[in-house]
C-alpha cells in the first residue's frame, strides 16, 4: 500500500524521502499479520504440565523503538527449564534434575526467575530466536522489515526494567516460543548466511554464553578445561576456545568423546575422573555441584575460573587458602557487553563456527523436545521449528 494525497511531481526530495520511507513502514503493517498466533506458555513453575499450546495468543504490537518478529526457529537451553522448575529461586539447594518433577515449584513463590524476581504468567519461554522482522515500531527504520535477524537474548533493560541489571528475552517478557516476538531494534541483530534458521537459532544463548566466558576470563592460546561439554554452552566453548588457539579438554562421559573430539577438543576427561592438579590456565565451568573442589585444584597459580551454570548443584565447597595462596581469579558470567553478540554474529557470517545441532522438533512439540534435552544423550542444542512457511 502507498501513501496518497502527495503529487511526486511536485514534492521537494525531503518530501519525496518521507513518502518512500512511510510506504516500506505501511507495507510492513500491510503483511499477512493476523490478530491471533499459536505458542507454547509458561503457566507456572512446576513440571511439563506448564507448558501449554495455545492457538488463541494475541499477536503482540511493536512499541517505539521496537519491531514485530515473525518467529522461524528457536532451541532449547538450561535457562528454560530452571525458570520453569523454580531453580533460580535463593531457597533451592539441590540440583536441576532433582527438581524436574515440579519439586521447586514451592519454594519458587515470588521469585523463580534469574533475577529474584517474580515472573509474571503465563509467559512465552524462548531465549533464542531466528526471525524476520516484519513491522517496525515508531523511530525504527522502515528499511529494517524483511530483514533475518538473531535476537540478542542477554539485553540491557530499557525503561519498564530499570530496575534490573539485565533482561533476558523469553524471561522478563515473551521470547520465541510463538509465531511472532517484539524485541527492541537495537537486540534484532541482521544475520546473512547460508544456515537454515533451525541452525541459527542454536547459536544465541548458549553461543553467547560461552563467549561471554571466554571473554570474561581472557582466554588466549592456552590450557583450557571445560565442563558440561557436551550440552549446547560446552560444545560451543569447544568451538570458540579453538577460535582463540586454546588447548581444550573436555570433561564429558566416554560416549561422548569422540563428537567432543570432532568439534576440535584436544583431549577428553571423563567427568567422574579426578581432575590433574596444577595443570589448566582457565576453567569454564557449567556444572558445579560436588566436583567443583577439585575444578579450582586443577588451576595453575594466577588461574581464572568462570561459571555460568550449574547444573550438578549451586551451593559448593571452597577451600579459601586455595583461591588466596594460588592467585586464583572467580569469573561469574551472565552480563555481557552488547559487543559480545555482535562479535558472534560475525563469527557466524565468517564461517569461523558451525551449528551443533542433535535434532529438530516442532514447536508444538516442546515438552518432548525438553524430555529429550533433559535425558542428556545429546552433543549440542535440540531445535525448535516455528515458522510453517
Amino acid at each position: 500500500m502507498w501513501c496518497s494525497g502527495f503529487d511526486l511531481l511536485d514534492a521537494g526530495p525531503a518530501l519525496l524521502y518521507r513518502k518512500v520511507e512511510w510506504s516500506f513502514y505501511l507495507w510492513g503493517v500491510m503483511q499477512d499479520i493476523p490478530g491471533v498466533m499459536s505458542g507454547m506458555v509458561l503457566t507456572g513453575h512446576g513440571d511439563l504440565s506448564c507448558l501449554e499450546w495455545r492457538e488463541d495468543l494475541p499477536v503482540p504490537t511493536p512499541a517505539p523503538g521496537q519491531v514485530l518478529l515473525k518467529v522461524k526457529a528457536a532451541a532449547v537451553n538450561n535457562t528454560d527449564v530452571n525458570t520453569r522448575i523454580g531453580w533460580y529461586a535463593k531457597a533451592v539447594r539441590g540440583d536441576t534434575a532433582s527438581g524436574l518433577s515440579g519439586g521447586y515449584a514451592a519454594r519458587a513463590a515470588g521469585g523463580g526467575s534469574w533475577s529474584g524476581s517474580a515472573l509474571t504468567f503465563p509467559r512465552i519461554q524462548g531465549a533464542d530466536c531466528c526471525a524476520e522482522i516484519v513491522q517496525v515500531g515508531e523511530g525504527v527504520a522502515p528499511s529494517r522489515v524483511g530483514e533475518r535477524v538473531l535476537v540478542r537474548p542477554m539485553q540491557a533493560p530499557k525503561a519498564e526494567h530499570g530496575d534490573l541489571p539485565l533482561v533476558t528475552f523469553g524471561s522478563e517478557y515473551d521470547g520465541g516460543f510463538a509465531q511472532f516476538a517484539v524485541t527492541y531494534a537495537e537486540d534484532a541483530i541482521t544475520v546473512t548466511s547460508e544456515l537454515s534458521d533451525v541452525e541459527l537459532a542454536s547459536f544465541p544463548c548458549a553461543y553467547s554464553t560461552a563467549e561471554g566466558m571466554i571473554q570474561r576470563s581472557g582466554l588466549g592460546a592456552e590450557s583450557v578445561l571445560i565442563t558440561g561439554a557436551s550440552g549446547g554452552v560446552g560444545s560451543a566453548a569447544i568451538q570458540l576456545a579453538k577460535r582463540r588457539g586454546a588447548h581444550v579438554t573436555a570433561m564429558t562421559t566416554p560416549g561422548k568423546a569422540g563428537d567432543l573430539r570432532a568439534l576440535g577438543a584436544d583431549a577428553t576427561l571423563n567427568r567422574d575422573d579426578v581432575v590433574p592438579k596444577r595443570v589448566f590456565d582457565v576453567v569454564l565451568d557449567l556444572v558445579g555441584g560436588p566436583g567443583f573442589p577439585g575444578l579450582v585444584e586443577g588451576l595453575v597459580s594466577g588461574g581464572r575460573y568462570a561459571v555460568s551454570g550449574a547444573i550438578a548443584g549451586p551451593v559448593v565447597e571452597l577451600d579459601l587458602r586455595t583461591l588466596y595462596l594460588q592467585d586464583i581469579s572467580f569469573f561469574g558470567c551472565t552480563r555481557q557487553k552488547a559487543s559480545v553478540f555482535t562479535d558472534l554474529v560475525g563469527y557466524i557470517e565468517r564461517g569461523e563456527i558451525r551449528p551443533s545441532l542433535a535434532r529438530t522438533y516442532d514447536l508444538k512439540d516442546l515438552r518432548a523436545a525438553q524430555e529429550d534435552f533433559l535425558s542428556k544423550r545429546n552433543v549440542g542444542k535440540i531445535g525448535i521449528k516455528v515458522s510453517l512457511d
